[in-house]
């Protein structure tokens, strides 16, 4: 008669990867509803979404400046997250987490399309982009293929980490619920969106704080020291961005 398996150990990943997924895992969900909330007002639809720009182009920035981050942070808190599915299912952990990630580059360049959109706008007024958007929103790109896939990995990764045992069913429910966060181009915030990102908190934020409470624990001076390089890093690569 075999033993039962052993409840998944956080300290197996090591801990420099543990830590960045931790603190990924906390602030993308909470990066991802300050994005959504900022552009609550505006209505869902892109030429709402292009309208609002025209009235508020900070608060309009600031709010897909948010979105984009989150959208950065994500992907290593899915990663350490599939890794630990994948200790003890391995084909979920592998399939929920690289169908994620794939969902998360096609968010991407619709974060880029946002930019190029609000770009436009202000050269050729909302109207007038509004018009080209609506012309042109079917025309096929790479990533168009991934358009199932975006809500469809959250599902999967929530049905692994339910079965390997690292999310109980109300988190792995929550976990799943991050489907119905609205997909593609200048989409503002509807019920459904604040539904998906409360479900992402509500998975990843706990989730977050297990992998930095889980020992071993960095020293604080490691922790202050990488800190700062990270800042250092981040302002430089801000500034060769800006130069093109």
């Amino acid at each position: 008669m075999t033993s039962p398996r052993t409840p998944v150990s956080v300290p197996a990943l090591h801990l420099p990867v543990r830590w960045v997924g931790g603190v990924c895992a906390v602030l993308a969900p909470l990066l991802l509803a300050a994005g959504m909330l900022v552009r609550l007002p505006a209505a869902f639809t892109p030429a709402a979404q292009l309208t609002a720009y025209g009235h508020h182009p900070v608060t309009m920035t600031v709010s897909h400046a948010l979105t984009g981050a989150a959208l950065l942070l994500l992907w290593p808190a899915a990663a350490v997250l599939a890794a630990r599915v994948a200790e003890r299912a391995p084909a979920w952990g592998l399939w929920g987490g690289l169908a994620v990630v794939s969902g998360l580059v096609a968010r991407v360049f619709h974060a880029g399309a946002d930019h190029m959109a609000f770009r436009s706008a202000e050269a050729l007024g909302a109207a007038a982009t509004a018009r080209v958007v609506s012309e042109t929103y079917g025309a096929f790109h790479v990533f168009s293929t991934l358009n199932a896939v975006i809500p469809a990995g959250w599902v999967i990764l929530a049905f692994g980490a339910l079965r390997a045992r690292v999310l109980g069913p109300v988190r792995a429910l929550a976990l799943a619920a991050t489907a119905a966060l609205p997909l593609g181009v200048l989409k503002g915030t509807a019920p459904l969106s604040l539904v998906a990102v409360a479900g992402l908190a509500i998975a990843l934020v706990p989730t977050g704080v297990e992998l930095l409470r889980a020992r071993p624990r960095p020293r604080p001076a490691a922790v202050l020291g990488w800190g700062a390089v990270a800042l250092a890093a981040l302002a430089a690569l801000t500034v060769l961005g800006r130069l093109g």
